[in-house]
């Protein structure tokens, strides 16, 4: 989850209460409290569902609500600006979605700098999915010359990329610039590379890579110029999580006109979404006895507009509010707002002896045997989406259940393996030393069907067929399967051939084990080789 450092006296300044009250009420907003600093700072974590508490800005706006200060909702005046940005028809084929907004008479302090780079960055992980789907630049528009042009450009091109001083092709920073060697496979198969250029074509931006140099923000900055580009309309979502934070901070929000071949547009657009929820709705949801009127007043307290109208609430969502898709997300705040901390605590009404379910004690011995074997346990999400599950293990889509109401793209669909999630976890902890080696044992579900699996992989630059067919064997024999399994040659995508076998008992599938293809290891973005074996020990 995303981690937010909050400096006690910026917030009690951005808050408008002192460091006791906000400590003693942030929990009960959601917040994970973690390591404190006890005179400068706190480090909190909130759900990656709220990306507008990615920031100390964000978590002060909906501090002032929570305690009273606060309440309703924050109303951005945005003011209709000269500047213009054209997009090229030739960036359509590439990374087609682009908002952007200015923000002028800024005074940075060296938290406020902080805040804006982490924010960033988080929102590049929370809802970019590491900058696929959105990414984001902020620059020092006093430096270039607008109007600005959005652009597919030759990789040739060249300019000088941040925190660099000399000029590379934009082919040169993929190879070369660490940004470039982090996200370059974004761009994998492109003939054009996107660019944002101002009137002299000095460049802004090479999104989702990096920006540039000229265009540094630093404490002497008051006037940004914010683009966010990508693949999905969630780009503007992202957008006004931006410049709401940096309103927060004493900022006037001016909009961007956007010219494009099939209609031009103002970016950014603040006006909330019109919803409509019935109290008895939530009454049955979240166990409470608010009336309409209470209803309404909780949801002002979560920054909310609401108004109650006879047994119903007008409510008005946000529009830094990615998470809200269903009335139950609105009824989920109000409770928030209400206390959880106020239900009664009571007796149960009934007497159990409870025991342990007989498939966790099996799962125990799972763990023991593959703790035995120097293996890590990871818990990896249940929900994950059909492009990595599937796609990136060359696998086809087959046995899935989709999420009706889901709530990102990234988790569309219940697992049916656990090979997929143990390899975005080594994905995600590629700055960890070598070798890794972690499992997970759990249910995943295929054609509606609860079944329990074990899932193992290593990597590390010897990682090899024997390495993953002895601890198969092990694993096998600990389990007292040994003798009655058979091992052919495995045709499962995500296994390398000639190096990968499946283990039959009774003819009957119940596994398979072997070196990753590296086709599936590129997807992932792994740069070493892996070993991996997964058991359907839960059918044996």
């Amino acid at each position: 989850m995303p981690v937010v450092r909050l400096y006690y006296e910026d917030m009690e300044r951005l808050i408008g209460a002192s460091r006791d009250t906000i400590m003693s009420r942030l929990a009960m907003m959601g917040a994970d409290i973690g390591k404190r600093a006890e005179e400068e700072y706190v480090d909190v974590e909130f759900f990656p569902d709220r990306p507008d508490l990615y920031s100390p800005e964000g978590v002060a706006r909906a501090m002032q609500g929570f305690l009273g200060l606060r309440t309703g909702l924050v109303n951005y005046d945005v003011e209709e600006g000269p500047i213009v940005l054209e997009v090229d028809d030739s960036v359509k084929s590439v990374r087609p979605i682009i908002g952007c907004s200015v923000v002028r008479g800024l005074e940075f302090s060296d938290e406020a700098i902080e805040s804006i780079m982490g924010l960033q960055e988080d929102l590049h992980w929370g809802l970019g999915r590491n900058r696929r789907k959105v990414a984001i630049g902020v620059h020092d528009i006093s430096r270039v010359v607008p109007p600005f042009r959005y652009l597919g450009a030759d990789p040739a091109r060249e300019f000088v990329p941040l925190d660099f001083s000399e000029k590379m092709s934009m082919h040169e920073i993929l190879q070369k610039h660490p940004k470039g060697r982090d996200y370059g496979h974004i761009l994998d198969g492109c003939e054009r590379y996107p660019l944002i250029v101002d009137a002299n074509d000095d460049v802004l931006s090479f999104p989702p890579v990096i920006n540039g140099e000229l265009t540094r923000v630093t404490d002497e900055s008051h006037d940004l110029f914010i683009d966010v580009t990508g693949t999905d309309p969630v780009v503007f979502k992202a957008l006004n999580i931006v410049v709401t934070s940096l309103a927060e901070r004493g900022g006037r929000i001016e909009s961007v006109l956007v010219r494009r071949s099939e209609g031009d547009f103002r970016s950014p657009d603040l006006r909330p979404a019109p919803w409509t929820v019935a109290s008895s709705e939530a009454n049955k949801l979240i166990g409470f006895e608010l009336k309409a009127p209470e209803l309404a007043d909780c949801l002002e307290r979560m920054r909310f507009g609401a108004k109650a109208e006879g047994e119903s609430v007008q409510v008005q969502v946000p529009a830094y509010r990615a998470d809200i898709m269903h009335s139950w997300d609105i009824f989920e705040d109000a409770a928030k707002a209400f206390g959880y901390d106020r239900l009664v605590a009571e007796i149960p009404k009934t007497v159990t002896v409870g025991q342990a379910h007989p498939s966790e004690v099996r799962k125990a011995e799972v763990r023991e045997i593959m703790a035995g074997l120097g293996y890590l346990e990871a818990m990896p999400f249940t929900l994950t989406n059909e492009t990595v599950h599937f796609d990136w293990m060359r696998r086809p889509r087959e046995g899935a259940t989709r999420v009706m109401h889901p709530i990102s793209e990234l988790h569309t669909i219940l697992r049916t393996s656990l090979l997929s999630s143990v390899l975005e976890i080594f994905s995600l902890n590629q700055h960890h030393p070598l070798p890794q080696r972690i499992f997970a044992a759990g249910d995943v579900v295929v054609g509606r069907k609860t079944n329990m699996h074990l899932a193992a992989a290593s990597i590390h630059s010897g990682a090899n067929f024997s390495e993953i067919r002895s601890v198969a064997d092990a694993v096998l024999r600990e389990m007292g399967l040994e003798k009655q399994t058979k091992i052919v040659p495995s045709e499962d995508g995500a296994l390398l051939p000639g190096r990968g076998a499946d283990i039959l008992v009774e003819d009957e599938n119940i596994g398979l084990f072997g070196e990753i293809h590296p086709l599936v290891l590129r997807s992932f973005g792994l740069e070493q080789p892996v070993v991996a074996l997964e058991l359907k020990w839960g059918e044996l």
